[in-house]
């Protein structure tokens, strides 16, 4: 049974930046399509960064320019390098497979407020 263990998040002044982890266990994560995901209070959970297997990337408009989505296949983890972060930024991070069939990991909190 494949787990993910997202970690990283923290409260953050606008501006600053975060560096957010996934790691797998149980499953490699090298074949799979990959993605950070985030949900806000009363919002439905959306996707802003996916990388491919060959490690290919998109990013939604609204993180476009600021957040970079890498992976490590050799610690079975993916990473998400936050930047320029904003208060509509704040959200649980998960990380799954695009698309989202594996179980859901806790996530992380991010925080952006001053």
């Amino acid at each position: 049974q494949v787990q993910l263990v997202e970690s990283g998040g923290g409260l953050v002044q606008p501006g600053g930046s975060l560096r957010l982890s996934c790691a797998a266990s149980g499953r490699s994560l090298s074949s799979y399509a990959m993605g950070w995901y985030r949900q806000s209070p009363g919002k439905e959970r959306e996707l802003v960064a996916r990388i491919d297997s060959g490690g290919r990337t998109i990013y939604a408009d609204s993180v476009k320019g600021r957040f970079t989505i890498f992976r490590d296949n050799a610690k079975n983890s993916v990473y998400l390098q936050m930047n320029s972060l904003k208060s509509e930024d704040t959200a649980v991070y998960y990380c799954n497979s695009i698309p989202a069939y594996l179980p859901w990991g806790q996530g992380t909190q991010v925080t952006v407020s001053s």
